[in-house]
């Protein structure tokens, strides 16, 4: 897969490409379904395959620090677009001029004179241009003097349930991982690198990989069971603190994780975590040692539920 960048005409795109649009925040079932259809587009027309993204993403542009949570930085995004064999995703740096932009003059442009678009994908409730003016009546419209077919994929649905970064969000807020995890078709999960932290939980006995959070606002917050996935492959159990640590510092959010049976150097690597149980709310104690003491019994609870979830697994046959 291929990043683009800048505003400048696209070579590769002069034979035409399928393509579609959006924040695929998150990249959940739903995306995953579209982005299926539009692959399947891309080896009948054997055109290359497309997603469009802004940065920040309009909402945030608009909203400030008043924005939802996102659920998936840029980083982690575009692994997960990787993943539904997206060939190319060109990223858009969402600024004063794309948002006065008209509709008609965003659709010429960046459609069909710059990629060529032959076929183009969009959600229901797709809107672009100044004022989110143009809807895919409009695009339809417009699309039909450039020789660009545009379909509608419909709203997508697991168990009764509307798939949306929304409704996860919202799950999450709730510490309900379980429903995330189904609308998401995956564990939440977050990634980044290991940093040098104060190592407080190496003198209390915990040691912990701290990944600095480049989030103004988090999906979720607390205390959690997790798997860390390693640079090598590797998955690792865990228990995990996320949030802004109130009794120690509350000035940044920061992803603290203690590996089980684990002691190697993990600095400077980019790890995967993924979210499975939730064991409480981060809250602010009366002193350090009751701190301490809270964690050396999330340590322990965590790994009761691991060995539970592993008896578990092996009555089902599936380990």
């Amino acid at each position: 897969m291929q990043l683009l960048f800048g505003s400048r005409p696209i070579p590769a795109f002069a034979a035409g490409c399928v393509a579609t649009i959006g924040n695929f925040d998150g990249v959940h079932l739903g995306h995953q379904a579209l982005l299926a259809q539009l692959k399947a587009q891309s080896i009948q027309k054997q055109q290359p395959m497309l997603v469009i993204l802004f940065e920040p993403q309009p909402g945030e542009y608009f909203r400030g620090n008043q924005a939802p949570a996102r659920l998936s930085s840029l980083r982690e995004k575009l692994g997960l677009l990787q993943q539904c064999q997206v060939d190319y995703v060109y990223c858009l740096r969402f600024n004063e001029v794309l948002a006065n932009m008209t509709a008609e003059t965003f659709a010429d442009r960046y459609f069909f004179s710059q990629l060529n678009v032959s076929y183009l994908l969009l959600g229901e409730d797709f809107r672009f241009g100044r004022n989110r003016s143009g809807d895919v009546t409009l695009l339809k419209s417009l699309a039909a003097n450039a020789a660009c077919q545009v379909d509608i994929f419909p709203e997508y649905r697991v168990q009764s349930l509307r798939v949306s970064s929304t409704h996860i969000r919202t799950a999450l807020a709730q510490g309900d991982l379980t429903s995330a995890a189904v609308l998401s078709g995956r564990p939440y999960s977050m990634c980044g690198r290991v940093i040098h932290g104060a190592g407080q939980g190496r003198k209390w006995g915990i040691p912990t990989a701290n990944l600095a959070m480049r989030r103004k606002a988090l999906p979720l917050s607390g205390v959690f069971c997790v798997r860390t996935r390693l640079p090598d492959g590797r998955q690792v159990n865990g228990v995990a603190n996320l949030g802004s640590r109130p009794t120690i510092d509350g000035s940044k959010n920061v992803l603290e994780i203690h590996l089980f049976d684990f002691n190697q150097t993990l600095y400077g690597d980019l790890l995967e975590v993924s979210f499975l149980h939730k064991l409480r709310d981060e809250i602010r104690f009366a002193s350090l040692d009751a701190l301490i003491a809270q964690i050396h019994d999330d340590v322990a609870i965590a790994k009761n539920w691991f060995e539970h979830k592993e008896r578990g697994a092996e009555a089902d046959g599936r380990i």
